[in-house]
């Protein structure tokens, strides 16, 4: 019976740090998520039969049970179950030494230790909630994001700390007696250097990752801007160049209407508006900013054959500031222009409304199909996970330093599928009451 529940508890640290360590998603066939339960409890029976827990066993379940379980390359899975069966070892021979010397204040070679197990197996696991909790989920990193080089330092740790206990238990094995207190400080102080460096070296590794996001996030911000600015700067030429010969253009018209031609003085008329109609910004909503934005993106949206709308008037300017804005509006309407482009019927549509208290956008863009708004909802789709998947949590970070709220929702109005945003906004003097 030892071998099944020592199974379980093993099985059920893998599934937990795969699933909130490394974002993998179970199969959605349950007769493979039945077949890998299957696997595990036949090696324990196994085990349980032969008395022994053979390494060959326990490495061909692990692994086979990993591998039906999740969904991901059978590669992939195979090397991440043999790295997790190696830490996940060192932090329970961590577990069981310290749980030997605090119920017996023995070594190994002097008792036996086999029902141990279980509680170290549970220790074990309270350390890697606490990763989760203390490093990963508050940080909002997982163990996939983090480099590589982490995570093999990590498994190296281990090996180095292993190969040292291995020492001070045998230290304590044989002069705990003779050294009474010492030999307890010694192992503890042991126990607990090996579990802080491996939350130091993660620790490390989460603020690179962090600092990595920020500059990506920057890098974004920056590259927004300059896409704005080369925009503004061509209408810029523009209105520069239809200024330089407005002259000649007058002295057409003057000697046009001289002739008493003005038939023809009026289509040229309408060939010059028609001109500075180009340079003119389409959309004014009451805040300048954000009408460079969206003119922007309206130019965009234009180049890619792509219905774009807006409606609505703003009596003052929306309360964020110009990198706030830059990237709470940018990724929204690069998202929409990027999913609008794919459509069959390729439109976007954004709605202003000011309410006595809150300024509400709504952004509402045509898809190819429906989306599924899951828990999975915010990882990309996109090859270069690097540089995209992050657009949408800055939109919800900004929403949220302004005290906003935000909703996302994907439906279908007349046979035709849409993803909408909606954000609203505290005004300013409201904001300072919140």
């Amino acid at each position: 019976m030892i071998y099944i529940v020592d199974n379980i508890l093993n099985y059920l640290i893998y599934l937990f740090i795969i699933r909130f360590g490394f974002r993998l998603s179970p199969r959605k066939n349950k007769f493979f998520i039945g077949a890998s339960m299957a696997v595990m409890l036949s090696a324990g029976v196994y085990n349980a039969y032969s008395d022994t827990n053979s390494p060959i066993v326990y490495i061909v379940w692990s692994v086979l049970s990993i591998s039906l379980f999740f969904e991901d390359r059978l590669g992939h899975l195979a090397v991440l179950s043999a790295a997790l069966m190696y830490f996940t070892g060192i932090m329970d021979t961590f577990s069981v030494m310290l749980i030997q010397v605090v119920l017996v204040g023995g070594g190994i070679s002097d008792t036996d230790i086999t029902w141990w197990m279980e509680p170290a197996y549970l220790l074990s696991f309270l350390i890697y909630l606490l990763i989760y909790l203390y490093l990963l989920k508050k940080n909002e990193v997982y163990l996939c994001d983090i480099e590589l080089k982490y995570r093999i330092a990590v498994l190296v740790q281990g090996s180095i700390f292993q190969m040292f206990y291995n020492f001070v238990f045998i230290f304590f094995n044989e002069n705990h007696e003779r050294y009474g207190q010492d030999a307890y400080v010694v192992f503890f102080v042991s126990i607990v250097g090996a579990v802080y460096s491996v939350f130091l070296t993660l620790g490390f590794a989460v603020k690179n990752n962090l600092m990595e996001k920020q500059n990506r996030e920057l890098q974004s911000f920056m590259r927004m801007q300059k896409q704005q600015y080369d925009y503004q700067l061509q209408q810029s030429t523009a209105v520069r160049r239809f200024k330089h010969d407005l002259a000649n253009h007058i002295a057409v018209l003057r000697e046009l209407m001289n002739q008493k031609k003005t038939e023809a003085a009026g289509e040229y008329i309408d060939t010059i508006w028609k001109m500075q109609a180009e340079f003119d910004g389409k959309v004014h909503t009451g805040d300048s900013f954000l009408d460079v934005i969206l003119n922007y993106y309206r130019y965009l949206a234009t180049k890619e054959a792509i219905e774009f709308s807006v409606s609505g008037k703003l009596k003052e300017e929306v309360p964020l500031e110009m990198f706030d804005m830059t990237t709470l509006m940018g990724n929204i309407l690069q998202n929409a222009v990027e999913a609008a482009a794919k459509a069959s019927v390729p439109r976007i549509r954004i709605e202003l409304i000011e309410h006595k208290r809150e300024i509400f956008i709504v952004v509402t863009n045509s898809t190819a199909e429906k989306i599924k708004i899951g828990k999975d909802f915010f990882m990309t789709s996109k090859s270069d996970k690097v540089n995209h998947g992050f657009g949408l949590k800055n939109v919800i970070a900004v929403v949220e330093k302004y005290h906003g709220e935000y909703y996302m929702e994907s439906v279908t109005e007349n046979g035709e599928a849409l993803f909408q945003v909606s954000i609203g906004v505290p005004k300013a003097e409201n904001r300072k009451r919140l």
